[in-house]
């Protein structure tokens, strides 16, 4: 699949859908707008300062809420490469799957990372190494067919690829 590399934007607990994008930016389809709200309602500088490659690390239950699947859309078009968490609500999680977002379950690494430490994530072997720290942690890898949905950027892509025909 890939590896990710970037600072990290650290929340805690309960971290829902309507703070990832706010509803009353849910007027526009386009990905770009939705990005440039990203997080605003939890932390109004996000959009700012995030780069490509970034990494956002939680705690329990992130993207619990409505089911937008807005909310990872807005999170991948803002350049964050993925989201490392103790657990996700379930369709936070499928709908970051369909779109191609990688996410990684790991209550350990969400414990012990902190706001701006640096972060590589290994998709294939679930590693993820904070280099502020000097550690290592072991999350679940994707199985190899969520790994392709993911690489071929959501599940409408991975499925039109592979049409025969």
């Amino acid at each position: 699949m890939k590896q990710a590399h970037g600072t990290v934007f650290k929340y805690g607990d309960n971290v829902d859908t309507d703070v990832i994008i706010p509803a009353r930016y849910l007027n526009s389809f386009d990905a770009k707008e939705l990005a440039s709200h990203a997080m605003v309602d939890i932390d109004p500088t996000f959009t700012q300062r995030v780069k490509d490659g970034d990494i956002i690390v939680a705690r329990k239950n992130f993207g619990c809420g409505s089911s937008r699947e807005h909310a990872p859309l807005a999170l991948k078009t803002a350049g964050v490469s993925c989201v490392i968490a103790d657990s996700f609500a379930r369709i936070f999680y499928r709908n970051s799957i369909n779109i191609g977002f990688a996410i990684l379950e790991c209550p350990e690494a969400a414990e012990a990372i902190q706001d701006g430490d640096e972060v590589k994530v290994d998709f294939d072997t679930g590693v993820i190494t904070d280099v502020t720290l000097n550690k290592t942690f072991q999350a679940q890898p994707f199985p190899e067919f969520m790994q392709k949905i993911i690489a071929a950027g959501g599940l409408v892509n991975y499925v039109n690829s592979n049409k025969e025909g």
